[in-house]
């Protein structure tokens, strides 16, 4: 702070409305290009999660067979690999539990299947079979 005589000249430092404005107008560039691509990230995880599940299912299955010599039936479903189902000679707890797709949807099982062996495969996010994108149906076909 200076001082000329008796009266005391301020000075002040900000921001002028410009410079805030052309702040505001860099952010909202930026939000533009930033946000597109982080909003299709959880649907993106859900579908490695829902891959990852499978794969842990094939696996199981596979050990399943190896014990009993056969894959379970599809009436038999993925049950067989939790609870032990009739006329098995070799069969062993697979999996604790098994698991929901990431939509809380359960995974569906064919023997024998369509697209392989054995079919283990979730509807995706619609829950219906068929779709595009996140609603795609994701199988161990994809894998």
């Amino acid at each position: 702070m200076r001082q000329r005589g008796s009266a005391a000249i301020v000075r002040q430092q900000g921001f002028t409305l410009i410079e805030i404005m052309v702040v505001v107008v860099i952010m909202g560039i930026l939000a533009a290009l930033i946000v597109p691509r982080v909003l299709d990230r959880p649907d993106q995880a859900r579908q490695v999660a829902a891959r990852q599940d499978i794969g842990g299912l094939m696996q199981a299955l596979k050990l399943y067979r190896l014990d009993n010599g056969r894959y379970p039936s599809t009436q038999q479903g993925l049950q067989a690999l939790v609870t032990r189902p009739e006329n098995t000679s070799n069969w062993r707890a697979y999996l604790d539990r098994l698991p929901n797709d990431p939509w809380g949807h359960p995974y569906q099982y064919l023997s024998p299947g369509v697209k392989g062996e054995v079919d283990v495969f979730s509807f995706g996010a619609d829950g219906k079979a068929g779709g595009e994108q996140n609603d795609a149906d994701i199988g161990s076909w994809d894998l």
